[in-house]
């Protein structure tokens, strides 16, 4: 059975921004405190690591920055996804030259493909380059739910190794275990579920949470895959305000807003997504116990 790009909790990186460019001492510091939590991979330019505002240049430096950094201490997953296939195809084989570990393909938005369409997308992506693809299914920003029959057919690519499943319908997650070869993995791409998603045998979550609190995230799944479900469970309800408060608005606004606070200056969020307000600021200050 194909082993899994990684078990536990993979933290979806923020960006990081000094005067308008990316900040890269801020990155190194951002990823040692990742690897020296236990984390065993970070996703760089998903959706929390600002993706439709990098460019291509910028993602593809981030990419190779990331991965010269981490060595072997960490796998390095690159958002490489577009709503253009041809894009797709382009950043996912200069991603792959460049050495990361696996990419993270997020589903065709604003087009709307049609399940015919999805499965051409990822066939086409997985059939063009040699690392493991991970798709990524977030309906509440894209506009497409993938249904589970593409699921079931992706299963089928060899190194399609599974999905970021972040759509809300706890049935679903059960859909894509009952209709998927357990060598496709499904992993939880929403914080405040990741419990009941491991619970169906979801091997961790991709975590925006873990950019604050790394050890308790890798903490909360560990116990997960150990069937440790009381632990998991305490650790869940433990993480759940926080995890409510990083959604208050668009993320990653909060999140960034909170490692600000926590003492690793990130920068605010490029246009169109603006500061956190007041009232976000105040409530993560409480959150975090900084005030």
């Amino acid at each position: 059975m194909k082993k899994p790009v990684f078990t536990g909790a993979c933290t979806a990186l923020v960006t990081p921004f000094l005067n308008g460019k990316v900040n890269y001492p801020m990155l190194e510091q951002l990823l040692k405190r990742q690897m020296d939590a236990g984390i065993s991979a970070v996703v760089i330019c998903g959706t929390t690591g600002e993706s439709p505002t990098l460019s291509d240049s910028e993602k593809l430096e981030l990419f190779h920055r990331a991965k010269t950094y981490a060595g072997n201490r960490c796998k390095i997953i690159a958002g490489t996804g577009s709503n253009c296939t041809e894009h797709a195809l382009f950043l996912s084989q200069s991603a792959e030259k460049l050495g990361v570990d696996a990419l993270l393909v997020v589903s065709p938005y604003y087009n709307k493909a049609t399940a015919e369409g999805l499965m051409a997308h990822y066939s086409t992506i997985a059939s063009a380059v040699h690392i493991p693809v991970i798709a990524y299914n977030v309906p509440s920003r894209t506009g497409v739910d993938i249904p589970v029959s593409v699921y079931q057919q992706l299963s089928q690519i060899p190194n399609m190794a599974g999905v970021k499943e972040a759509s809300t319908d706890i049935s679903k997650f059960a859909k894509i275990k009952a209709a998927c070869p357990p060598s496709f993995c499904l992993w939880s791409g929403n914080d405040d579920m990741t419990v009941p998603v491991m619970a169906l045998g979801g091997q961790g979550v991709i975590s925006v949470v873990s950019n604050l609190f790394p050890e308790q995230v890798q903490a909360m799944a560990r116990s997960a895959l150990d069937g440790d479900f009381d632990t998991a469970a305490d650790l869940q309800l433990t993480l759940l305000p926080l995890c409510n408060l990083l959604f208050c608005e668009v993320s990653p606004i909060p999140v960034k807003a909170a490692l600000n606070l926590m003492g690793y200056d990130c920068g605010d969020c490029r246009l169109p997504l603006t500061p956190a307000k007041e009232q976000t600021v105040k409530a993560l200050e409480k959150c975090l116990g900084l005030s």
